[in-house]
C-alpha cells in the first residue's frame, strides 16, 4: 500500500521539488542584483536634455540603462553607492511625469534637478550657479477680467497656487506664489562643495519655471522683481511639486546659460560645467549620509 503512494504521488514531489529548486535559484540572483545596486535607497539626479544629462551618468560606476515610456535612467554607483541619473525631456509636464515615474520605481532617498538656465539677475553671469533655496511656478497665472478691445496687460497679471484649494479657481487662497523649500541637509552638501567650482560663484536663490522662453527683457525683469526670480528655466517647480507629494527632499540646481537682462550670450559648455559641480555635491551629500 505505502508503495503504490509513493509511486502515485512521486510526479507531484518532483514538480513540487523542481519549484523549489527554481525559487531558490530566483532568490539568490535577486540577491546577486541587489549587491551589485548596493544599498540604500538612490539618490537622483535629473537633467532635461542629452548634454544636461549624460556626462553625469559617464561618471557613474556599473551602469544599467532602463527606459520608462520616453524616460531614460541610468542606474549606476557613486562612492560606492547607488545613483540614478534620469533624462526627463524638456518642460513641465515630462518632468512631473519623470519625477513620478521614477519616485515610484526607485523610491529614491533624495532629488537633484540640475541644468541650465536664462538669468533674471543682472548681477548674475553665465557659468554662475544657483542653488534653488526655493523654486516656484512662473507659469501659473490667472489674467485681470476685462472685455473685448479692452486690451490685455501681462504685468497686471496674478500669481495662482495650484496647490491651494481643490475648489473654484476664484478662491482667493489660490493668488499667491507658491515656493517650493529647497532642502536643507543638500544645500549644506551644496555650499560645502562651492569652493571646488572656479568656472563663475555659487550662489542661493529662487529658480522659476514654466512652460514658455522668456526674451523679452522687461517681463525677466517683472518676474525678478515680483518673484524674486534669479533664473528661469522648464523644470524645476514640476520635479519640486512631485517631490512635496511624496515627501522626497528636493534641491535645484542650474548654472546660466545666458542672461539677456546684463547682454551675457549663450553658452553650451554651461551645463557639462553644472554636471561637474553637481557631482562634487553628490559626493558630499553620500559621505553625509554614510557618516549617520
Amino acid at each position: 500500500m505505502t508503495n503504490k503512494i509513493l509511486k502515485k504521488y512521486a510526479p507531484l514531489a518532483a514538480i513540487a521539488l523542481l519549484f523549489l529548486l527554481l525559487l531558490a535559484l530566483r532568490n539568490s540572483a535577486f540577491l546577486n542584483e541587489t549587491e551589485v545596486e548596493g544599498a540604500g535607497r538612490p539618490i537622483l539626479i535629473q537633467g532635461p536634455m542629452p548634454i544636461e544629462a549624460e556626462k553625469f551618468a559617464q561618471k557613474l560606476e556599473k551602469v544599467k540603462v532602463e527606459k520608462s515610456g520616453t524616460f531614460v535612467f541610468y542606474k549606476g554607483k557613486l562612492d560606492n553607492y547607488p545613483v540614478i541619473v534620469a533624462k526627463t525631456g524638456k518642460g513641465m509636464e515630462n518632468t512631473a511625469a519623470a519625477t513620478a515615474v521614477a519616485i515610484e520605481k526607485y523610491n529614491p532617498i533624495a532629488i537633484i534637478n540640475q541644468g541650465t538656465s536664462g538669468g533674471h539677475d543682472p548681477k548674475l553671469h553665465v557659468f554662475d550657479i544657483v542653488l534653488g533655496k526655493s523654486t516656484t511656478n512662473i507659469g501659473s497665472l490667472k489674467t485681470e477680467s476685462k472685455n473685448e478691445n479692452e486690451g490685455m496687460d501681462p504685468t497686471q497679471w496674478i500669481p495662482m497656487d495650484l496647490m491651494a484649494s481643490e475648489g473654484s479657481g476664484s478662491d482667493p487662497n489660490a493668488e499667491k506664489i507658491r515656493y517650493y523649500e529647497g532642502d536643507k541637509d543638500l544645500l549644506a552638501a551644496a555650499n560645502a562643495v562651492k569652493d571646488t567650482y572656479t568656472k563663475g560663484k555659487v550662489v542661493e536663490g529662487t529658480i522659476g519655471s514654466a512652460d514658455v522662453w522668456n526674451n523679452e527683457v522687461d517681463r525677466i525683469k517683472w518676474f525678478h522683481t515680483n518673484y524674486g526670480t534669479s533664473v528661469e528655466e522648464m523644470e524645476g517647480a514640476a520635479a519640486a511639486q512631485m517631490a512635496k507629494a511624496y515627501d522626497v527632499p528636493f534641491l535645484g540646481i542650474r548654472v546660466l546659460s545666458n542672461n539677456k537682462t546684463n547682454g551675457d550670450k549663450y553658452n553650451p559648455d554651461t551645463a557639462a560645467a553644472n554636471q561637474e559641480y553637481v557631482y562634487e555635491v553628490v559626493k558630499k551629500y553620500i559621505s553625509t549620509i554614510q557618516s549617520k
